[in-house]
């Protein structure tokens, strides 16, 4: 009996530390737990990756760092200035048109905005009149005056999308890093859910503009991404929210009608976009006229990014993009680095392009 009562002790004992040793984990965890919610912010299915600097434009003290100027892009010269002297050098004829008209498509502005343009000039030129000068002008009425980004209200939603190879994603981060600059806090949404590592390019260029991420698993539906995004902005205080989508072939109907879905469920969830941008890599010539055209069509575009304008790319495109589409050129990609893009400067293009 007495050996009984013993081992009866002995047991309760047992279960007393077991019980004692397991409260004492889950309380750990649990702290552990709350100390990444502090760090890390999750809405509905969607999560919120911060990189060190969440709200960069709140915890700036010092003056805004000054951004890089306007561009007129980095596009080699192909001396059309020069070749415009040897060709008005003698009489003027219909030949001369003509080989005005080529040059300019030569440069990849197209057949129809080459025809319209040497029209222009034609119709303005008398003898002994500068055929370069005439040139310019008409190139800067093409253009028009600057065409900076339009942000209102709370939360300025800007929505951007192009093929892959683009520069799509770059162009987002280098966006949101003049943005930050200028003093806004910016959210960026990672709805390119499908190409691999697109999450992860997102997060470094986040850590470099002193943005914060939403993002979800890959293949995860790219609507849930952009709602569960406006929701964190917006419960953030976010001044900006970008964005990025999946790469899309113009020519791939399903892939332009998901495209559309994205920006519906941006605005059901209370966020009417601000800005559709277009990047266009400026060395596809023709080619990214067609994918403008296809773009347009499913959300709209308020405006065009050109990139890799230190390439092979010939200017034309800038007057192609203008005149056939009638959108504008909001920004150029002058480089590689976090701060080669650039506000598009149109009498800085014009004077690149006739010299």
């Amino acid at each position: 009996m007495h050996a009984e009562f013993w081992w009866y002790i002995l047991v309760f004992g047992i279960l007393a530390f077991l019980t004692v040793f397991v409260g004492l984990v889950a309380r750990r965890r649990r702290r552990s737990e709350m100390r990444e919610l502090q760090g890390t912010t999750h809405t509905g299915r969607g999560h919120v990756r911060d990189p060190a600097v969440a709200h960069p434009a709140a915890q700036r003290t010092g003056p805004v760092p000054t951004e890089a100027g306007a561009s007129g892009g980095a596009f080699r010269g192909d001396g059309l200035g020069a070749r415009l002297k040897g060709l008005f050098r003698g009489d003027v004829d219909d030949a001369t048109w003509k080989e005005l008209e080529d040059l300019l498509v030569r440069a990849d502005v197209g057949p129809s905005a080459s025809a319209d343009l040497v029209a222009r000039v034609q119709g303005a030129y008398h003898h002994g009149a500068n055929p370069a000068h005439l040139l310019r002008e008409e190139v800067l009425a093409i253009l028009g005056a600057e065409a900076p980004l339009h942000l209102d209200g709370s939360l300025a939603v800007i929505l951007v999308v192009g093929v892959n190879g683009s520069g799509k994603t770059t162009t987002i981060g280098k966006l949101a890093k003049r943005l930050v600059h200028e003093g806004r806090s910016v959210s960026l949404a990672a709805a390119d859910t499908f190409r691999a590592a697109a999450g992860e390019q997102l997060e470094v260029w986040a850590k470099t503009a002193g943005a914060h991420v939403v993002g979800q698993e890959r293949g995860a539906d790219p609507g849930a991404v952009a709602f569960d995004a406006v929701k964190s902005a917006e419960a953030r205080g976010a001044d900006v929210l970008i964005v990025d989508t999946a790469g899309r072939l113009h020519t791939k109907q399903p892939l332009m009608d998901e495209l559309k879905k994205v920006k519906r469920v941006i605005e059901n969830a209370g966020a009417p976009v601000d800005e559709s941008l277009l990047v266009l890599d400026a060395q596809t010539g023709q080619n990214g006229i067609a994918q403008a055209h296809a773009f347009t069509e499913a959300v709209e575009l308020t405006g065009v990014v050109l990139t890799k304008t230190d390439g092979s790319a010939k200017g034309g495109i800038v007057l192609a993009v203008r005149e056939e589409l009638g959108l504008p050129i909001r920004y150029v990609g002058v480089g590689e680095k976090p701060d080669d893009l650039r506000p598009f400067d149109p009498a800085a293009f014009a004077e690149r392009l006739l010299s």
